[in-house]
């Protein structure tokens, strides 16, 4: 079943059902004002924390699940029929009613028919602003004139704290205080609190006022416009009734409803414009309605966010035989991870502002996902979550940006280190530095979280010592409170596989940095110094001399861990997935519940633990026993007498989460392990099977929008096999992006230029990619005449061929033609 359509080259998903499975959401707003509105305008507003700074309320997990939300309630003065511009809340017959929704890059546009009434309701918030637009077009479709009375409808939360506002009632129904003008309503929660116009977080004060039709009437308690505790947003008393009490609240639930009435002759259309934000209406509101209360203001504001967001997704086109797959990779794979950094797993319909920051190992993977549109304007944040890095090397779990000190924070006990946290940043640092060309970033002083400083590579230096320092009796890393799976319980000092395998990953990349440093910072020394590595306390400047030293340092511990996973986690077929601190073997192909684990067979391979008989082995056996039509299984079988202090998955139902469901985030990580080696046909099964788009015409199975990823899918043990839950906000959308463009299509940012190594279907004749990289526009065009997988035959820059398959950087300039032929 579909419910709607990409729109490739107005880059929106339009949804031409309204009744979808689950509302459907965008997001609207930037990095301070953020906003969720769903396909019927359901959703909610907060300025820079959904936790402690939401100011538009709703309720999680409520029926209906999306309200409420930002309303246009239109009335017929004359026979008193009344609907929504939005299909919901009013929800009238869809035999008369018919709706559209746009969702596009952080605005979404409704437009909808009924009663030979056209309107289009369109949201969005401008850009550096701290106020929300909702525009509304009414045209008479009728053949005689239309007399219509219009209420706006959003509902305030109070106070500006989620908790507090869902659940203590004696105190957040008694805050509330509104005032009225002939332009403009103002609400206060804590009317007395003090008010800093200068900082608008927390403010506690909102103005809301309606351009393009005289205000006749306004409602500020809920309660009054619904008209009792029975009537529900599907038919409030004021809308029936076709008039608003003009009741100032003081107290009680407070709303923002706005009533005008317009009278249209057959044909002709009405433009009006609510406007809703922060601050006061002498603080902020009656500037903003002076500045940007026009038609031709608002219009021009829209065109210039879209202007701003399709630049960013014109970083990378591509081309190929996949229509579904460019949807994705052009516009909502990108748009999806940008959103997604932005936010991290803080604000959506399922995330409510209960993880107040950013998640550190979370944020640290979201880079990859961004890298390709932001570039320069990732490093102040990836800055941030370095000094987020606690000075023992391992991290604080939240970063909340609004109130990080660094070289100030208290560290985490020692009970709440993870394992994985920081060994993230040997994939998000080394690929800032191939897309930004920053090698001098490695050399960048920042300090820790709690006490003292270090360069970039110091401070990766201590993220691998953290893992060292804390290994078990295997010679792996423990996994102590977590690694990447938090429900294994293996014990604080048990042996994560995962960990060790990316700390096997991360000693080889820091050899490779370290080379590299020596290569540009000091060429021709090839003596390595003694001077101690450029970390710690009172580390004030690189030492370049000691570059050789530190490549040196990490083989050796590379060579030591290599042979210590080899011993104790290669299991015959597949590797554990832990070392209990008990000694027991997680994983292993004796056991009735969990034998097989995807984490641990996919990184042994993108790591280089696994020997290549291994690599081919354990991903055959990954593919046996964890492979569905709906991405792979986490692990297998599922967990049911396993006790919950070994496997706190087995909480969950069968093929959900941590008990053998499809997690998403992991999926790529299959696609990445074929792709190594070689396998592009599978690798491409892999990525479909998880990819939202490839679910558009069967929209029913998966339940959840089909223009962006999602946490997790239910497996084939379950019997709600395929539906898929927590869309937008996950690891998925930040490693699927990246996965796309550099494993599948194979054009990997390198410091010296690109690389061309694609690992693509044998069926595809090849595919075109426009990139830009270090700000020239580069034209790549990969051919297979031949109908292989992988390896470039020719490569070809403006004319010229060129050896291997790295097109060099002094060969690429903007409009360089690259054609890499495969075969």
């Amino acid at each position: 079943m579909q419910f709607g359509h990409f729109d490739d080259r107005a880059k929106e998903y339009v949804i031409t059902r309204p009744n979808t499975p689950r509302p459907w959401s965008n997001y609207l707003g930037s990095l301070d004002y953020g906003a969720i509105i769903t396909n019927n305008a359901g959703g909610y507003s907060f300025y820079k924390s959904a936790l402690s700074s939401r100011f538009l309320r709703l309720r999680s997990n409520s029926v209906p699940m999306d309200q409420p939300g930002r309303y246009f309630y239109l009335r017929d003065q004359v026979t008193g029929d009344f609907w929504s511009s939005s299909w919901q809340p009013v929800g009238k017959p869809l035999s008369k009613y018919k709706s559209t929704c746009r969702h596009g890059t952080a605005y979404t546009i409704i437009t909808s028919r009924y009663s030979a009434i056209e309107t289009e309701s369109t949201y969005f918030v401008p850009l550096g602003q701290a106020f929300e637009y909702w525009r509304l077009k009414v045209t008479n479709k009728s053949k005689q004139p239309r007399t219509l009375a219009l209420f706006t409808y959003c509902e305030m939360a109070s106070p500006w704290h989620m908790p507090n506002d869902l659940t203590n009632l004696q105190y957040s129904q008694f805050i509330t205080k509104a005032t009225v003008d002939q332009e403009m309503l103002g609400m206060a929660v804590h009317p007395y609190h003090a008010f800093d116009p200068q900082n608008l977080m927390g403010c506690h004060r909102l103005w809301m006022t309606l351009v393009g039709a005289p205000l006749i009437g306004y409602e500020t308690v809920r309660e009054r416009f619904l008209g009792s505790v029975y009537h529900t947003y599907a038919n409030p008393q004021a809308v029936i009734e076709g008039r608003c009490s003009n009741f100032l609240a003081e107290g009680e639930n407070a709303i923002g409803t706005l009533q005008t009435e317009i009278t249209l002759q057959p044909g002709e259309t009405r433009e009006l414009i609510a406007m809703l934000g922060l601050g006061t209406p002498e603080s902020h509101g009656y500037a903003a309605r002076a500045e940007f209360g026009t038609p031709e203001r608002c219009e021009a504001e829209l065109q210039k966010l879209k202007q701003h967001w399709h630049s960013l997704l014109g970083a990378v086109k591509v081309k190929t035989p996949d229509a579904e797959f460019d949807a994705m990779a052009n516009t909502w794979g990108a748009y999806n991870a940008l959103i997604t950094y932005t936010w991290s797993r803080h604000a959506s319909l399922i995330y409510n502002g209960e993880r107040d920051g950013l998640g550190f190992r979370d944020t640290v993977q979201d880079f990859l996902g961004a890298m390709p549109m932001l570039r320069e304007q990732i490093r102040e944040r990836l800055e941030l979550m370095l000094t987020g890095q606690v000075s023992n090397g391992g991290a604080m779990p939240v970063v909340a940006p609004f109130s990080h000190q660094p070289g100030t924070m208290p560290p985490p006990k020692r009970e709440e280190y993870r394992s994985d946290d920081c060994q993230w940043f040997f994939n998000a640092i080394p690929d800032y530095v191939a897309e930004t060309g920053d090698l001098d970033f490695y050399r960048k002083v920042l300090p820790y979280a709690d006490q003292g400083e270090a360069t970039v590579l110091g401070h990766l230096r201590r993220a691998l010592e953290f893992n060292l320092e804390r290994s078990g009796k295997n010679g792996l890393p423990c996994g102590l409170h977590a690694d990447w799976n938090d429900c294994v319980k293996m014990g604080y000092n048990g042996e994560s596989v995962m960990v060790a395998e990316q700390l096997r990953f991360g000693l080889a990349t820091y050899a490779t940095i370290a080379e590299k440093l020596h290569a540009v910072y000091c060429p021709g020394d090839a003596t390595p110094s003694s001077r101690p590595p450029d970390h710690g306390e009172d580390a004030a400047a690189p030492a370049p001399s000691s570059y050789l030293a530190e490549a040196a340092w990490a083989r050796t511990e590379l060579t030591r861990l290599e042979a210590a996973i080899q011993k104790a986690a290669w299991d015959g077929e597949w590797f554990l997935w832990a070392i209990g601190e008990d000694g027991y073997r997680y994983g292993s192909k004796t056991e009735s519940e969990g034998k097989i684990y995807i984490n641990t067979q996919v990184w042994a391979v993108m790591s280089g633990a696994a020997t290549p008989e291994q690599g081919r082995k354990c991903m055959d056996a990954l593919k046996r026993d964890l492979a569905t039509p709906y991405g792979i299984m986490l692990s297998a079988p599922p967990f049911t007498h396993t006790p919950p202090t070994v496997m706190g998955g087995v909480i969950y139902n069968h093929g959900i989460k941590e008990n053998a469901g499809i997690f998403c985030h992991t999926q790529s990580w299959a696609v990445i392990a074929e792709a190594m080696l070689g396998n592009g046909d599978q690798a491409y099964d892999y990525y479909r099977a998880f990819m939202p788009a490839a679910y558009n015409t069967r929209a029913e199975l998966r339940e959840i929008e089909p223009y962006v990823h999602c946490q997790t899918t239910y497996a084939t043990c379950n019997r709600n096999a395929g539906k898929s839950r927590v869309p937008w906000l996950s690891g998925t959308a930040s490693w699927s992006h990246h996965t796309a463009l550099q494993w599948i299509l194979g054009v990997r940012p390198e410091l010296d230029g690109l690389r061309i190594d694609p690992c693509i279907p044998r069926s595809w004749p090849g595919f075109t990619m426009t990139r830009v990289f270090r700000g020239k526009t580069i034209r790549i065009e990969v051919k297979n005449p031949n109908g292989v997988s992988k390896g470039v035959g020719s490569l070809v820059i403006n004319g010229k061929k060129i050896d291997g398959n790295l097109a060099p950087l002094d060969r690429l300039t903007d409009g360089t033609k690259v054609v890499a032929t495969l075969g």
